[in-house]
């Protein structure tokens, strides 16, 4: 076991604000460490300095003389239209069949490696990132936030990855699921101290949770004796015959100390609308197709929520889940069956089409007290501006200046304090950091009305969901079980296609092998000397055509992959529907394209074969 990286009494600050003060810790060659801590707390900081790109304001990194570090940043490092293959030669330096063979581990062939990297999902960028990362042969991987914008399947694609590779990470995440299924160990930055934790990120908040109620308990029964003794030295303190045991209490008394519990920043205060439980079906879908235009995304829809219910909509991006809910919120108008709610819904929304049409001359704090229930009381609104990272003069901002990770927060906050009994959010832990989003899963358990919502983080929704709705192949389905048991369905899917495909290699950038002539068979060239038939020419020819025809084809499906991708974005932030149908219309004839010619693609693939 060496020591790859020995951090000893750190300290960094800015300003007033203290990141790392005499903060110490040591990564070891033999583990995954998840690196947690709140945000601001100065984990990004402290991966810079282990990069070299700040210094300490004191204390030392001694470095293995044989460390290589390669480093996942959240910042992308693309240049204008290159493409995946192209960033990857040039990143590392190696050929076009090595880039190729590292890339097919990420699953990245074809039109994700010769297609525009720009115009690839974030996903897909952080497999590109990734393919490149082991193309420097790092002895030790920093990731910072690599499941931003990965579905679960790909997530769970990931995770399979580091948990096969052979060599240490330091990985930084708020995403608690991910770091339970990949790290080892856990490294938590607090306060400006490094505790290294030899256990998993689960483990080591049961820890820190006993800790915690240890010291409570350890300061109760301290302040119980303070107290003891301060009565006992004020009853005796006048007596002569008192007034020396008095004395000896008063030196017990200055030797009490209570430990003081800090916290890095307030916990967020989140109350979900106090609204009486109703029964019966919240809302039927019977019938239901929808889509743009005449162009369908899912059909045959017949599917019942009850009052009470907390459903995860769940499936692969692209396959419909945001227009569903925009379907049954009327954002979106059905092409045919019907979408019926019940008596009395009052219905909150948080969208992207929503956040972004807030009243740009008010103030948050103007926002927040037109949408809260009447009655609410001044301090709570404040909590929860508090809660969404809207404090101090904060409050007084106008929507205008907003940003857009802002807009969201302050929607979120309006749906808290208004007085809806069916709540529909589409990822509502966007924009919050983990502490606000455990918080808000705590207070969406005491919600008594109907919750309807999309999210990509595994606890939030293991936590939160009743039940699960699955859109998937233009189907949308109340699925036979939980969403543990929909995980494991994921999970096992993958594991498949994993063992199905773990013998194929990426033949096209593979490095030509050496062959030796078979004594038995005639060299090629010698074949050429000699006279050739009418149909080994013809054979030759077609050979020729076909591996032609195919360099030809898988341009033009990086030309239609990179045009559908681009109108699938645009659909997402259109909101007005005549534009929704016009992009859809194109993208739909996009897709066709590309499909007829991916499968003329594997059609020469195989004839190429034979």
């Amino acid at each position: 076991m060496a020591v790859l990286l020995d951090i000893k009494n750190a300290s960094k600050r800015y300003g007033d604000q203290v990141l790392l003060e005499s903060a110490s810790a040591t990564i070891t060659d033999d583990g995954k460490v998840g690196f947690v801590g709140r945000n601001g707390a100065g984990k990004s900081t402290l991966l810079r300095v282990i990069l070299g790109e700040e210094e300490l304001d004191s204390g030392e990194v001694i470095r293995h003389p044989r460390l290589n570090l390669g480093y996942l940043r959240q910042h992308d490092p693309f240049l204008p239209g290159e493409t995946a293959l192209a960033f990857l030669m040039r990143d590392s330096g190696q050929s076009d069949w090595k880039c190729g063979e590292v890339a097919g581990q990420f699953e990245l062939k074809t039109r994700h490696l010769e297609g525009p990297v720009a115009t690839l999902s974030g996903g897909w960028q952080t497999r590109v990132k990734l393919a490149a990362l082991l193309l420097h042969e790092p002895n030790l991987l920093l990731l910072d936030e690599p499941t931003n914008f990965l579905d679960l399947r790909t997530q769970i694609l990931l995770e399979h990855f580091l948990r096969g590779y052979k060599e240490a990470c330091l990985i930084v995440s708020h995403d608690r699921a991910f770091l339970a299924a990949t790290c080892d160990q856990t490294l938590d930055l607090s306060r400006g101290k490094l505790t290294v934790y030899p256990g998993k990120i689960d483990a080591f908040l049961e820890f820190q949770k006993e800790q915690r109620l240890h010291v409570d308990r350890t300061n109760a029964a301290v302040l119980t004796k303070r107290k003891q003794l301060e009565e006992f030295i004020a009853r005796n303190r006048a007596r002569a015959s008192t007034a020396s045991r008095a004395k000896s209490k008063s030196k017990q008394l200055e030797r009490l100390e209570v430990e003081e519990v800090a916290l890095d920043s307030p916990t967020a205060a989140i109350r979900c609308p106090m609204v009486s439980p109703r029964k019966g079906p919240a809302v039927r879908c019977r019938g239901l197709s929808m889509g743009y235009g005449e162009n369908a995304v899912a059909s045959g829809i017949d599917v019942e929520i009850v009052h009470g219910s907390r459903a995860a909509i769940v499936g692969d991006n692209g396959q419909g889940k945001t227009t569903f809910l925009r379907t049954l919120v009327d954002s979106l108008q059905p092409l045919a069956g019907e979408v019926k709610w019940g008596y009395g819904c009052e219905i909150g929304i948080y969208a992207q089409h929503v956040y972004t049409s807030l009243p740009a001359e008010q103030t948050v704090l103007d926002y927040l007290e037109r949408a809260a229930m009447i009655g609410t009381k001044s301090q709570q609104i404040l909590d929860l501006a508090g809660a969404m990272l809207f404090r101090g003069s904060a409050v007084n901002k106008k929507v205008s200046v907003l940003s857009g990770g802002e807009r969201a927060r302050l929607c979120m906050a309006g749906l808290l304090l208004g007085p809806f009994n069916v709540l529909v959010l589409d990822e509502p832990g966007n924009h919050l950091d983990v502490e606000t989003v455990d918080t808000l899963a705590e207070a969406l358990l005491d919600y008594r009305g109907t919750l309807i919502f999309t999210s990509h983080d595994r606890s939030f929704m293991k936590t939160v969901a009743t039940n699960v709705v699955e859109v998937k192949d233009g189907r949308v389905l109340n699925y036979l079980g939980d969403y543990a048991a929909y995980l494991a369905a994921v999970t096992g899917e993958i594991d498949a296609a994993e063992a199905n495909a773990g013998n194929e290699k990426v033949t096209r950038f593979k490095q030509p092998a050496k062959k030796q002539p078979d004594s038995k068979q005639p060299d090629r060239r010698q074949v050429a000397q000699q006279p050739a038939t009418a149909i080994a020419e013809t054979a030759l020819r077609s050979e020729r055509d076909i591996r032609k025809e195919i360099t030809t084809l898988e341009r033009t499906i990086a030309r239609l992959d990179s045009e559908k991708r681009q109108s699938s974005a645009v659909l997402l932030a259109a909101a007005d529907p005549a534009e929704a149908l016009r992009v859809y219309n194109e993208m739909t004839a996009v897709s066709e394209k590309l499909t007829a010619a991916e499968e003329r693609w594997l059609l020469l693939q195989e004839m190429l074969n034979q």
